[in-house]
């Protein structure tokens, strides 16, 4: 039998579990922190877009350009404001409560608009901290890098130059994806027959992956035309890019074919060689479709990677965006000629990006599903 002390001691620990259950936390504290937060940071805005917008308007903006994003930021920084108090206000609520399930409803309504209050506000203080960035010094950053009338001045030639980048991705992405193929393939050849080439691959993969495509662009795009080998030695150095970048991306992309071809379960394999099929019509029937649906992510991730490292094809003389902005801002000693070819990549990069998160959430929901 239990000691008379011992049960008293158990009662008490349950008692006051009980008590701990029945506490409501209103975090109050959290709310007022947090009020006087998104206060300073409406007063730290709105005064951020007078002074800007002022400066602005004196180096010959628009008004109406100034005042929208002024506007703007301060409402922003109103409606965060807005969050903080009716946060406050529900652990108020929460205090006053003699409904124990209505008070701890409150309690947690509060804790997390405070939360999200507070990642507003220092979302709303980096953008504030990134415009004052803008400005400081006589707005050298602005006008080093966002001169307005040089990036419309030397927008058409830009433009212009950034199409010999989409022609470098494009023909480069389709060699790459069936070249990557073919390696991939010769790297997962079965048996001793296989070995030789196996290796071939493992040793090109290896080499490529170790290289930086800077060095391989420069090899091949400044190499090549000293060997004085037929037809090689006299190509453009737009198609010694092509040919580097197809190297070097063939290499990366064929290791994620390969995942994908081990990654088809051996019973598929196995299902088709017992009606027949070589090993050749299993791989074009069975198992690259297979492989392929699985690995759309990762090679769109490749093909966003080759987008942007089209720009180092300039190391050898082509006449990209990139090259064609470095001629404009020597010319005129600023480099917003360059932040446009920057704006360019990123127009074209993005909407990849996206399209890669859309195909990653509908493969997570298909494999949720069984699918």
């Amino acid at each position: 039998m239990e000691a008379p002390g011992h049960l008293a001691v158990s009662d008490e620990g349950r008692a006051a579990k009980w008590r701990a259950r029945s506490v409501t936390r209103t975090h109050r504290g959290r709310a007022a922190l947090t009020l006087a937060v998104a206060a300073l940071t409406f007063m730290a805005v709105a005064v951020s877009a007078q002074h800007i917008g002022s400066f602005a308007v004196s180096q010959g903006i628009p008004s109406a350009a100034v005042l929208v994003p002024g506007i703007v930021a301060a409402l922003a920084a109103a409606v965060v404001l807005v969050m903080a108090v009716r946060a406050f206000l529900k652990s108020l609520a929460s205090a006053r409560s003699t409904d124990i399930h209505a008070a701890r409803a409150l309690g947690a309504d509060a804790s997390m608009a405070s939360w999200q209050a507070i990642s507003w506000c220092g979302a709303l203080l980096i953008v504030t901290v990134c415009a004052w960035f803008m400005v400081v010094n006589d707005a050298a950053v602005s006008r080093t890098f966002f001169d307005l009338a040089l990036i419309r001045q030397s927008a058409g030639k830009v433009l212009w130059a950034f199409g010999t980048n989409i022609t470098i991705f494009a023909v480069s992405a389709v060699l790459i994806l069936i070249w990557s193929l073919v390696v991939a393939v010769a790297r997962t050849l079965p048996g001793e027959a296989g070995r030789p080439l196996r290796f071939l691959a493992i040793a090109y993969g290896d080499l490529f992956r170790g290289l930086p495509a800077i060095i391989t662009i420069y090899l091949i795009g400044f190499g090549l035309p000293l060997t004085n080998l037929p037809v090689l030695s006299h190509l453009s150095s737009t198609t010694y890019a092509i040919i580097a970048l197809t190297l070097t991306y063939g290499a990366y992309t064929s290791e994620v074919y390969r995942a994908g071809i081990e990654g088809v379960h051996h019973s598929q394999v196995a299902a088709a060689r017992s009606l027949g099929l070589s090993h050749f019509r299993t791989m074009r029937y069975v198992v690259v479709p297979l492989a392929v649906r699985n690995i759309i992510p990762p090679l769109m991730n490749n093909c966003i990677s080759l987008q942007k490292d089209t720009a180092l094809v300039a190391i050898i003389g082509t006449i990209d965006a990139f090259n064609q902005s470095k001629i404009i801002a020597a010319n005129n000693f600023n480099l917003s000629a360059v932040t446009t070819v920057a704006i360019l990549f990123i127009v074209i990069t993005i909407p990849q990006a996206r399209f890669v998160d859309r195909l990653i959430d509908r493969d997570r929901r298909r494999i949720r599903a069984g699918g």
